[in-house]
């Protein structure tokens, strides 16, 4: 028996082809959707045992909530907050790494109709002082972390709309201690009614994504945003009622938006949280899908050619039914080695900060390994060239949405405050999302990379996922970025900067076998005239390669001479 809300939002919730799908499906948005009352208590009303989140960490400490269980936490925090002087259009900012306070507080947040901005626990004073100017931060929630709250401490004299500082099982002069408050807060709270009733316009969620210049931009959602996501958890990533969904992100990026609440919660899934140490761990994560017998997962590529370093048989998996993975392009040899070990496709997605799941691999389709699938219903999805016109079949081109006739689910408002970098986005009914594809014949889109990652050589523009798919699929390369580097001729050429495999050394020997090999994989022009090789690749702090931090490393040294 189905025990999920999908029915009160969806006029149809199965379809019997991808086209049927596409024409078809819709999502009835009511008035004045709040998702922590209309989805959260909502859940605890009709079905209060229902779990919604299983929580460990490293250290063997688990806990499991039921909707009853996250009504009655999130309303003791509304009333904590609410006493603070917390109340709707305020903004709060949660770095709350993985713990589950996060999920109790978020919901609380939107109860109260307060703006949530999740923030990654790596951000520093400068970055802290910076958000809380642009977004007005009324309040900071942190883990008992001592350099997090040093910097959110330090940052305090610069941040005048700042008043709170709450920090979990923490002590510290003039910061709030969120368990003994919670201790002491009633665990009722009522639905706000008149001028603090919350609406579908209102500020929900600010995220602080960065673009290729300038600091980075607000990207502003309203209440409805949550049910844009069903889209992404019951579609795409195929959450199953009263399954357990997994999502490998850190709650300060827009990927648990994504994959730890809204669209699973709402399909009926509960949300499965491992709190691992920074440092990831293939064998324990491999563990942990056994243990706790997830039944879908979705991670970024990184984390799979991690997985199948592994002996994969090793572990009990059958509760597994599906595989997504977004964030960055899968190459076909990890897609290969998890079908194989796994009896799974991987089903490859495409979004942004700014959406909902645009494009992607839907249970209908043939998978094709290395490719985002097709549109989102709701998404009208074109590619443009560099003079605004379309691209046929296999040209590359930039992915634009067409919203002249309606804002597809789940995307966002407005860059807020910042009208001049919304417009250059979003004008005219095109959205423009800064990311280069090709469409085939059957169409499939192809991720090439960001437009700012794109090579241009010679007068030929390279895309760096197909040069770092060809050296992947040799031996000596354990992993790979391709960048553009200056030269003064073809004005950049491609580089590859190369992390070998364990028994292989640096040579000129290996660098041509290498360009040889790319040679014969692609076009001939995409090789690599420059190679590197290094222990480890720059990431960001979710896990991605940095081709930025590569780029302009060889762009100083360029300045320097």
């Amino acid at each position: 028996m189905e025990s999920n809300l999908l029915g009160r939002y969806l006029p149809r919730i199965d379809f019997d082809s991808y086209k049927d799908f596409k024409e078809n499906f819709n999502i009835n948005i009511p008035e004045n959707f709040n998702f922590g009352f209309d989805i959260v208590d909502e859940y605890a009303r009709l079905d209060p045992e229902k779990v919604a989140l299983v929580w460990c960490d490293d250290n063997d400490d688990e806990e499991t909530f039921t909707f009853e269980d996250l009504k009655r936490y999130s309303n003791k925090a509304a009333n904590f907050l609410r006493a603070l002087g917390i109340g709707k259009g305020d903004s709060v900012m949660l770095m709350l790494k993985r713990r589950y306070e996060y999920w109790y507080m978020i919901v609380a947040l939107h109860k109260l109709g307060a703006v949530a901005i999740p923030g990654t626990h790596m951000l520093t004073a400068r970055d802290l002082e910076y958000r809380s100017n642009a977004a007005g931060i009324k309040m900071i929630i942190t883990a008992d972390d001592e350099h997090l709250m040093d910097a959110v401490d330090e940052s305090q004299a610069e941040s005048p709309t700042l008043k709170h500082k709450v920090v979990i099982r923490g002590a510290r002069d003039d910061w709030h201690d969120l368990d003994l408050a919670m201790q002491k807060a009633s665990d009722v709270f009522e639905r706000p009614t008149g001028p603090e009733a919350t609406t579908n316009d209102d500020t929900m969620l600010l995220y602080f994504t960065s673009g290729t210049t300038g600091m980075p931009k607000m990207v502003r959602h309203d209440n409805t945003y949550p049910l844009g996501h069903i889209l992404t958890a019951k579609y795409w990533q195929n959450v199953q009622d009263n399954g357990l969904h997994l999502t490998v992100a850190d709650t300060g990026w827009a990927k648990t938006a994504w994959g730890k609440i809204y669209g699973q919660w709402i399909a009926g899934s509960a949300v499965f949280v491992y709190d691992y140490n920074n440092k990831f761990d293939a064998k324990k994560m491999l563990t942990v899908l056994e243990r706790y017998s997830v039944t879908t997962f979705c991670a970024p590529a990184t984390v799979y050619r991690m997985l199948v370093r592994e002996d994969l048989t090793e572990y009990d998996l059958k509760h597994l039914k599906h595989l997504c993975v977004a964030g960055e392009p899968l190459y076909p040899e990890v897609f290969a080695s998890v079908q194989e070990a796994m009896g799974l496709s991987i089903h490859e997605g495409f979004g942004q900060t700014e959406t909902a799941v645009a494009l992607a691999n839907f249970p209908w389709m043939e998978v094709k390994p290395g490719s985002m699938g097709k549109p989102s219903p709701s998404y009208d999805v074109e590619l443009l060239d560099e003079d605004g016109l379309p691209c046929a079949d296999g040209e590359e081109g930039e992915i634009i949405f067409h919203t002249e006739i309606r804002k597809p689910f789940g995307m966002f408002c407005e860059y807020y405050n910042n009208p001049k970098i919304t417009r250059s986005a979003w004008s005219n009914g095109i959205y423009r999302t800064g990311d280069i594809a090709w469409r085939d014949k059957d169409g499939y889109y192809w991720y090439v990379g960001r437009a700012d990652d794109a090579i241009k050589s010679s007068g030929y523009k390279i895309g760096p996922f197909e040069v770092e798919s060809a050296l992947q699929e040799h031996p000596a390369v354990h992993e790979c970025a391709v960048t553009g580097t200056p030269d003064p001729v073809r004005g950049q050429v491609v580089k590859a900067t190369i992390v070998l495999s364990e028994g292989y050394t640096a040579s000129d020997e290996l660098v041509k076998e290498l360009q040889d090999h790319v040679k014969k994989i692609t076009a001939p022009y995409k090789y690599p005239r420059v190679i590197a090789f290094t222990e480890s690749l720059p990431k960001t702090i979710s896990g991605k390669i940095s081709r930025r931090t590569i780029k302009h490393a060889d762009l100083e040294k360029v300045m320097m001479g």
